[in-house]
């Protein structure tokens, strides 16, 4: 099927990261399989982070179809764009059918990203994964790559306004080696090494970021143990308990 919405989405994307001067770094994109199906499992630290995931794959010429909550695929405007790039509707409701068409993207060959947290870290550090992605990896009998992305959350995260125009922000972008689904017993087991590696490929990440907070109004970018002023962990969790208390009915 020939790809019609998803090189010119990407082109445009890269227009306005010129125009804004984003200082763009990517490392360990050699790590991304030039053909056959692969998890690409990413931290979350923005709303626009598909985005710059998508970018890790394309020095391997892939498009990576994204698992996203089916409101965006509704919306009138991104709707036709998510399913013109063939991205993947995630309905909590029927999670089952969410979880098989994207085991049978696997297995036809594609790049299946996805964000095991689940939604945004408010603390900016890796929360808890679920265990959707490695189990579909294990499904489908593909390698999962770890992905950090660092940066993004300066432009648009949650509890903070959009600064979709900021010019001259560094993002990080950090591929780490493939996890082997057949070196571990389980999903679970692979849950936990692909925590692992991302908290380490995160932190460093962080420590070779380029920029500094410009004064103390501006550390709410940084995690707490840096010395930020974002949510503790612990923080967070309760932040995230109040957001699902207020959507409940």
């Amino acid at each position: 099927m020939p790809e019609l919405v998803y090189p010119p989405v990407i082109a445009a994307a890269r227009t306005m990261f010129r125009v804004l001067d984003l200082k763009l770094t990517v490392q360990g994109a050699h790590h991304v399989p030039r053909t056959g199906g692969v998890v690409l499992a990413s931290n979350h630290v923005s709303y626009l982070d598909f985005i710059f995931c998508g970018l890790g794959a394309l020095q391997s010429r892939r498009l990576v179809r994204f698992m996203a909550k089916d409101a965006v695929f509704r919306h009138r405007v991104s709707g036709p764009l998510m399913r013109g790039m063939r991205h993947i509707p995630v309905d909590r409701r029927a999670g089952a059918d969410s979880y098989a068409a994207a085991v049978g993207a696997l297995r036809a060959g594609e790049a299946v990203g996805v964000f095991p947290e689940a939604t945004i870290s408010r603390s900016f550090t890796v929360k808890d994964l679920k265990s959707g992605a490695t189990r579909m990896a294990c499904e489908a009998r593909v390698p999962v790559l770890p992905v950090a992305l660092w940066g993004t959350q300066r432009l648009w995260t949650k509890g903070r306004p959009r600064t979709l125009t900021r010019r001259h922000t560094p993002i990080s972008i950090v591929v780490g080696e493939p996890i082997d689904p057949s070196g571990y017993p389980d999903a679970n087991a692979i849950s936990v090494e692909l925590r692992t590696r991302l908290h380490a490929l995160v932190d460093r990440a962080q420590r070779e970021y380029p920029d500094q907070p410009s004064g103390p109004a501006d550390r709410w970018w940084l995690p707490a143990h840096l010395g930020g002023s974002a949510p503790t962990p612990e923080q967070a969790v309760a932040l995230d308990a109040g957001d699902r208390r207020a959507s409940t009915p």
